[in-house]
């Protein structure tokens, strides 16, 4: 195997447009291993179907995908078979997914929301403003407590990591992965990555990894994100600050175990979770990048709240077997001797 490229993980809130891949559901019963699998694969399909500009369809294969959970689904989900009802010309559907969301304040992105064209169908209807207006509350009542200027300065970061990380996939597609606009694409997006990393470790350095109380679920992230995106230099030095910050609640421990996947794989050993997917340059197919003990990936998966491996990796079209990965870890390690 050769010319691995490992690919790294986006925590990316709810976007029509972005792919979701939001591991936090809000089922309230705890669903089956078969039932999440089974979830998973539907709402990849819809995903896909979506990609391919079949939105009744795709729209119809979310529903299917909730029904397998008793009509109970992920946020970003939701809003992701919102749009594709809006863009099939079905108004009320998309309405019921958009006030099942809102309705319950789960759903807070009002800078999104008012400006995803997929949804621009939507906005001569009355109901239109009824759900802005609760997205709008779900949002003031959730930075009611945050330090503002500092959240304003981490969301302009955070839209700045994703936003061009977001638009990957057009680019690859369009002119493809050796393109040298592919290669003009992610220099913009590591000169980027440099000057967010001196605002997030000024931030870090004189106040901590702070919590969600202070600069709110995005903001939380950002701090993550970016150094998630960083050297490997950088990566140590914060894994202890995050490590300190999951005991204290204020980090994900889902996003500390991504974190801590990336710095196992860079310092030449196995991952724990299996978040970090790689891609063979030369045929450009997906692989679960080596995992340590991986027959119990899924109950360590499970202790830091994030859902089954398969459920995770069918967001590339892998399936995941034990067995195969044990030889491809195999011959992966032999090579690198």
């Amino acid at each position: 195997m050769k010319n691995i490229l490992i690919l790294v993980l986006l925590i990316i809130f709810s976007s029509c447009k972005n792919g979701e891949k939001n591991e936090e559901n809000i089922v309230e019963k705890t669903p089956t291993s078969e039932e999440r699998a089974k979830y998973a694969e539907l709402k990849s399909q819809a995903w896909k179907l979506y990609e391919n500009e079949n939105y009744l369809e795709s729209a119809k294969k979310y529903s299917e995908a909730f029904t397998t959970l008793g009509n109970k689904g992920n946020t970003s989900d939701r809003y992701n078979a919102a749009c594709s009802w809006a863009l099939a010309n079905q108004i009320d559907s998309s309405f019921v997914q958009l006030f099942r969301i809102a309705e319950k304040g789960n759903y807070k992105n009002y800078a999104h929301i008012t400006t995803d064209s997929d949804l621009s169908r939507l906005h001569s209807d009355k109901r239109w403003n009824e759900v802005l207006d609760l997205v709008k509350s779900n949002k003031e009542k959730a930075e009611e407590d945050l330090d503002k200027p500092l959240v304003a300065i981490l969301d302009t970061i955070y839209q700045e990591d994703q936003g061009l990380r977001r638009q990957i996939n057009e680019v690859e597609e369009k002119y493809g992965r050796d393109s040298d606009e592919m290669k003009a694409h992610w220099k913009t997006i590591n000169e980027k990555d440099s000057i967010n990393l001196i605002k997030i470790q000024k931030i870090l350095d004189e106040r901590g990894w702070l919590g969600q109380d202070i600069i709110g679920g995005q903001g939380n992230s950002t701090l993550f994100l970016v150094i998630q995106h960083s050297q490997i230099e950088i990566q140590e030095k914060y894994l202890p600050m995050m490590r300190e910050a999951v005991k204290k609640n204020n980090a994900r421990p889902s996003s500390l175990a991504l974190l801590e996947d990336r710095v196992s794989l860079r310092t030449g050993k196995r991952q724990i979770y299996g978040s970090q997917i790689g891609r063979n340059q030369e045929s450009g197919e997906f692989y679960v990048s080596p995992i340590e003990n991986p027959e119990k990936v899924d109950e360590r998966r499970a202790e830091v709240g994030l859902g089954t491996l398969q459920e995770y990796i069918s967001n590339w079209n892998i399936t995941w077997d034990v067995e195969k990965h044990k030889e491809m870890t195999a011959k992966f390690e032999a090579e690198k001797k």
